[in-house]
Parts: C-alpha cells; sequence; structure tokens
C-alpha cells in the first residue's frame, strides 16, 4: 500500500523554525503594548477609565508588567507554556472590555469586531504555545532536551537492556538522542 507524502514527512525538524517565528511574531506585540503601558502610564489609565476599567491607576502597571514578562517568555522560550497561558488569561477580559462592538453601531462597530477578532486569533496562537510548548529553539527546548539525557556509566550487566526514557535512548557511558539514529 503506498504511504501519502505527508505521512512520510519529518515534522519534527520542519517544526522548529515555524515555532521559532510564531513564537516571536506573538511577542512583539505584547513586547510593543507593554512597553507603551509602562512608558505612557498616563495616557493609558485615561483610557481605561474611559473604559469603565476600575482601579485603572493599579492595573495599568499589572497589564503592562504581564504584557511584558509574558512577551519575554514567549520571546526567549522560557516558561513559555506559563507566560502564554497568563497572556491568554490576561486577553479575556480585555477582549470583552476595550472591544464590545456589540453595543456599537456603524464604522465603530466594525471595527471593533475586527479587533475582538483579532484578539480571539491571537488567543488561539497562545493556546497553541500552551498545547505544544516552544519548541525546538527556545530555552524551554534546550532545558528539556537535556534534562532527558540520562547517562549510565560503567559496564552493563550480563542480559540488560537498552533503557529508553523521554525520547533519549540510555546507553553504557554515553547517551543518544532520537536525531543523532
Amino acid at each position: 500500500m503506498h504511504t501519502p507524502v505527508a505521512e512520510r514527512f519529518d515534522y519534527s525538524a520542519s517544526r522548529s523554525v515555524p515555532a521559532l517565528i510564531g513564537r516571536i511574531l506573538l511577542a512583539g506585540i505584547f513586547l510593543v503594548s507593554g512597553y507603551a503601558k509602562l512608558s505612557d502610564p498616563a495616557g493609558t489609565i485615561g483610557y481605561m477609565q474611559h473604559a469603565g476599567i476600575p482601579n485603572a491607576g493599579t492595573l495599568v502597571y499589572v497589564a503592562g508588567a504581564a504584557e511584558l514578562l509574558g512577551g519575554l517568555a514567549l520571546l526567549f522560550g522560557f516558561l513559555a507554556r506559563l507566560g502564554a497561558f497568563g497572556l491568554f488569561v490576561l486577553l479575556i477580559p480585555t477582549t470583552f472590555y476595550f472591544h464590545h462592538f456589540w453595543d456599537l453601531s456603524g464604522a465603530d462597530a466594525q471595527m471593533q469586531m475586527v479587533n475582538f477578532m483579532k484578539n480571539l486569533a491571537v488567543m488561539g496562537g497562545l493556546l497553541m504555545v500552551v498545547a505544544y510548548g516552544a519548541g525546538r529553539y527556545s530555552i524551554d527546548g534546550r532545558v528539556r532536551r537535556r534534562s532527558s539525557a540520562v547517562v549510565v556509566s560503567g559496564e552493563p550487566e550480563p542480559g540488560e537492556r537498552t533503557v529508553v526514557r523521554d525520547r533519549a535512548e540510555v546507553v553504557t557511558g554515553r547517551t543518544r538522542y532520537d536525531h543523532e539514529r
């Protein structure tokens, strides 16, 4: 029987670069937004108060810090799942408070609906990071590869078998990863 090309393709190598690019693109919006909030808190506080956000003077710093830290987590792939989940949670009230197109009409409603849908798309991207991690080209990926390596020293006992744990094959005195086979 013929095996489809898609099933024969090595996805592990081909997913690494798109995951990196995706993380960088997702991080960009949060880094810029977080920096803007913290560099001009007065302008952001006014906008938040106009939208009906309570305690805007405090929340501007919480939101700015969350966006910067979450953006850095995505950019470097360090605690990326946690950062992505935090940003996802932050976007829930942000999306509903600032982009309530259902209360508007005309061009304003259309513009806010586009922003609402954009936020939903970004939230989908963040959930992809939560589900699949930061990928190979990340600090998380490097830590995972190091921690999955188990090295056994000494000679194997008669009848002892090779053990496979977390994608690393344990061999006497040396560890060999799947991609080295």
